[in-house]
């Protein structure tokens, strides 16, 4: 698939660039971001290079991970990565992925984040036909459970053993959003707990 090109009222959703390779290095040494997400280690500059260069295009290339840079459209600052992973067979099959970010500390409680969220699981939606997307956090990252709360994600409980954070198995909480709690139509019918299709 072609990368994708998305545009909000604030933000600027594309592929990540050369430019960005500095901004990854710096934000891998954030103690927040090193914490809650699996980034490398130590987290050079060719470990940035190789990530934005190879496993990015490979991605979109090989229709498996499909990763966005997130900018401020106003200063073309970037915000942070983020976006659709796990397809595979089963996950394609099933129409469900996952969806990952990390947010640079200087664009945090702003907003930025959710409406990244919001606007690439929407292109999700549309364009790859998903019918449920997943977030997985570890259980004390409340933060990242209350954006994806505030996106429309259903926190449906705790996973446990379900991680890895520095060789230790974490408990996590498990979050989904469906085409319709954005207002969009699944790709096929759904029949919740309650509901009986005819």
């Amino acid at each position: 698939m072609e990368p994708a090109h998305i545009v909000t009222d604030r933000l600027d959703i594309g592929m990540l660039l050369d430019s960005d390779v500095d901004a990854f290095v710096e934000a891998w040494k954030d103690p927040l971001i090193r914490r809650w997400t699996n980034v490398p280690s130590p987290g050079t500059r060719e470990q940035a290079a190789h990530f934005i260069h190879h496993f990015c295009p490979e991605g979109w290339r090989e229709d498996t991970n499909y990763l966005f840079g997130v900018r401020v459209r106003d200063s073309g600052e970037l915000v942070g990565p983020m976006g659709i992973f796990g397809l595979s067979w089963v996950g394609r099959s099933e129409r469900m992925a996952s969806l990952g970010c990390w947010t640079l500390a200087a664009h945090r409680g702003k907003g930025y984040t959710a409406e990244a969220i919001r606007a690439i699981a929407g292109w999700a939606f549309t364009e790859l036909k998903l019918d449920r997307i997943e977030s997985v956090g570890e259980v004390a990252n409340k933060g990242s459970l209350a954006c994806a709360v505030k996106v429309g994600f259903t926190h449906e409980g705790t996973l446990r053993s379900r991680i890895i954070q520095d060789g230790v198995r974490r408990d996590a909480w498990m979050a989904s959003l469906l085409p319709q709690d954005l207002g969009l139509e699944p790709s096929m019918p759904y029949a919740g707990e309650h509901e009986t299709l005819v």
